[in-house]
């Protein structure tokens, strides 16, 4: 019996590894593929939510502005009513020929804070070609937005989205911030986003290039107002209007760090209930299988005997190497696959957490806001 069990978690990372759009493999980068760089470029506008920045928007701000980007391009940030001097310090950096700052006003009912701030952002925008919808948060190489939109007109996207490279240099960051892209990968393979024929839609929220008529099309940001997971909620609307695409990236970077393990919990709560729908059955169901997937391998790989051992061996091994690419997207030792078992156990209890807080009122907590509207 003990044997036909160890064989479960032994069948679902053959078939991660085999299948699923061999999400782990990460080959869908922005460095990858890149079309040639268009005679005539269309109109952007940037629009950066902002609440509390200060300590990193200037950065975020100058980094926009040094875009080499040759056609016309504007910044519009939206203090969301910030109680520090964010608004004072992104106008120091630039000029108000590049860069308009406006006062957000009070959330309405039924929106999330950032939705709301990105909706005033886009009404502050007039109409260009293309709305860039970039996180506070995140700095951008100076060629960043002309790559974007070569490759969005080149393939006539709708959506064209980066996962930025996350800040990864502290202890705890090298244990789970690997883990939170692979994860992200595994729930949405890339090549399924850019894939028409499939359902799978996601998007990263730090870097969302969208064509404003198609966000038009789709109901504007009013559609999705109410969102947790505002990005990817972005790209199923817009999935419906065009083709939409996501990839890994060095041209943006978070320059937020994280300064303990507390700060990489609260990032997982504040969506991690949501994506499970906020189901309590979902919610069970995920905490046995990740006690399956993850914790059994090493388990019956130190602890079984005879055939047990050699599949719990052979789960563990299979999980190590399709860890390897993001691992070395990090800079990361190899030797990390060894511990994405326990990594997986922290991710569960931060899953669990997760709906504890929102059972307590606080669910989707962001810049100090309990936002979750789900059901409970």
């Amino acid at each position: 019996m003990i044997a036909l069990v160890a064989l479960v978690p032994v069948a679902v990372w053959l078939y991660l590894l085999a299948g699923r759009g061999m999400f782990w493999l990460l080959q869908e980068r922005d460095d990858r593929d890149e079309p040639p760089l268009l005679a005539s470029w269309p109109s952007v506008v940037a629009v950066v939510p902002a609440r509390n920045e200060a300590d990193v928007i200037a950065t975020t701000v100058a980094s926009l502005a040094a875009q080499d980007y040759p056609g016309s391009f504007r910044i519009v940030l939206v203090d969301d009513q910030s109680d520090d001097d964010t608004a004072k310090v992104a106008r120091q950096v630039c000029g108000a020929d590049r860069l308009m700052v406006i006062g957000g006003a009070q959330r309405p009912a039924g929106w999330t804070g950032k939705l709301w701030a990105v909706r005033q952002g886009i009404a502050a925008a007039g109409s260009p070609d293309y709305l860039w919808l970039t996180d506070a948060d995140i700095a951008h190489s100076p060629d960043n937005l002309s790559r974007l939109v070569t490759r969005a007109e080149a393939n006539k996207l709708v959506l064209t989205s980066l996962m930025a490279r996350l800040h990864c240099a502290s202890w705890s960051e090298r244990y789970l911030i690997p883990a939170f892209v692979f994860f992200f990968a595994m729930i949405y393979p890339f090549r399924w986003v850019s894939d028409s024929r499939k359902a799978t839609a996601a998007a990263a929220g730090g870097c969302m290039l969208v064509r404003r008529e198609a966000l038009e099309r789709a109901g504007n940001i009013d559609a999705i107002g109410s969102e947790i997971i505002d990005d990817c909620a972005l790209a199923r609307i817009l999935k419906r209007e065009g083709p939409i695409w996501l990839g890994l990236s060095e041209r943006a970077t978070s320059v937020r760090p994280y300064r303990g393990m507390a700060d990489i919990r609260a990032m997982i709560a504040r969506s991690a209930f949501a994506q499970l729908g906020y189901s309590s059955l979902a919610l069970a169901g995920t905490m046995v299988g990740m006690i399956v997937v993850y914790a059994a391998p090493p388990l019956f790989a130190l602890m079984a005997h005879d055939s047990a051992q050699a599949s719990g061996i052979l789960a563990w091994a299979a999980m190590a190497l399709v860890f390897q690419p993001i691992l070395n997207f990090y800079r990361l030792s190899p030797l990390w696959g060894l511990a994405l078992p326990l990594i997986g156990v922290v991710y569960a209890l931060f899953t669990l957490d997760s709906a504890l807080q929102h059972w307590r009122g606080r669910g989707g907590m962001w810049k100090g806001r309990a936002q979750a509207m789900g059901p409970t």
